[in-house]
């Protein structure tokens, strides 16, 4: 199976290669992976020893065939290599402040692949398998979902060669987090394309409101994937903030950021519209223009 994107600065369509391809091919697609391995490698205290194991002195050896691998720019990074305390120091970088410009609009907030919809009630005929994603599985909140029903809805899905701090696409007063429990699953295009749904409706998540002078009510939902165990909060709730303001970041493991705003009040750009309809993820970074 291939997982293909695009890239929007050189319109090139390129093929996806997660790292730990074999044993995502068998946790995903392997009968026995499924039913014997997959229900224990989900559990927090999986994803919480290998999170403890990164942040260990020693995990710093994995970093510069990490960084060879995935072919990253730590021209981009505040630290070299030899400055990381552990793997995980590495993995939730910081970025040199001219790496990330904020564009005008509304901004996407972070790297990563981007699906968007302009009706999140349209989201269904998209998923794979006719698996249907509900908003109200999602927030596990009725009364919100309702009042969002028919909010566009962004899906950044991060890789793990990507930046994983992640930031606020517009001004607002924003909210506390609101936690939500649930499983570890990975984010990887081989579960993606196994089980969709289960992916955002089964994985620990949270969100927060950011009130928009101009756009009302959003929310931003981060979603922790397998081998994760944290998302990191690094603002301070109940005050304004700025466009491009950090939010958080991810400890070790791909992940997912869900953003809902009202589609009366965002116009999302046409290229990553029409790919999303072709079935295409388009590759954005922080803080690039995704609508306006």
């Amino acid at each position: 199976m291939q997982i293909k994107f695009i890239d929007r600065k050189t319109g090139n369509i390129i093929t996806e290669t997660p790292p730990a391809e074999g044993l995502l091919k068998f946790l995903y697609d392997n009968p026995f992976g499924k039913t014997a391995i997959l229900p224990i490698a989900k559990r927090k205290f999986i994803s919480e020893i290998y999170g403890r194991k990164m942040n260990k002195p020693s995990s710093v050896k994995k970093i510069q065939a990490f960084v060879n691998q995935l072919g990253i720019n730590m021209n981009e990074s505040e630290k070299s290599i030899s400055e990381f305390s552990s793997f995980n120091d590495f993995f939730y970088r910081k970025l040199k402040p001219t790496a990330r410009p904020i564009e005008n609009g509304f901004v996407s907030p972070g790297d990563g692949k981007l699906l968007a919809f302009e009706n999140v009630a349209d989201v269904n005929n998209f998923f794979v398998k006719g698996r249907e994603f509900t908003l109200p599985e999602f927030l596990n909140n009725k009364t919100l979902a309702e009042k969002h029903k028919n909010a566009s809805m962004f899906i950044l899905r991060l890789a793990p060669n990507d930046y994983h701090r992640f930031h606020f696409p517009c001004d607002g007063l924003v909210s506390d987090i609101t936690k939500i429990k649930g499983d570890y699953y990975s984010v990887s295009p081989y579960a993606l394309a196994s089980n969709f749904t289960k992916v955002f409706c089964e994985n620990k998540r949270e969100y927060c409101i950011l009130n928009a002078k101009d756009k009302g009510d959003i929310i931003i939902a981060p979603v922790g994937a397998t081998m994760v165990g944290s998302i990191i909060k690094t603002f301070t709730p109940n005050q304004e903030i700025k466009k491009g303001a950090e939010m958080g970041y991810f400890t070790f493991g791909g992940s997912t950021i869900v953003v809902l705003v009202d589609k009366d009040k965002l116009a999302i750009d046409s290229d990553i519209l029409d790919n999303t309809k072709k079935h295409i993820e388009s590759f954005v970074k922080m803080g690039e223009r995704i609508g306006v």
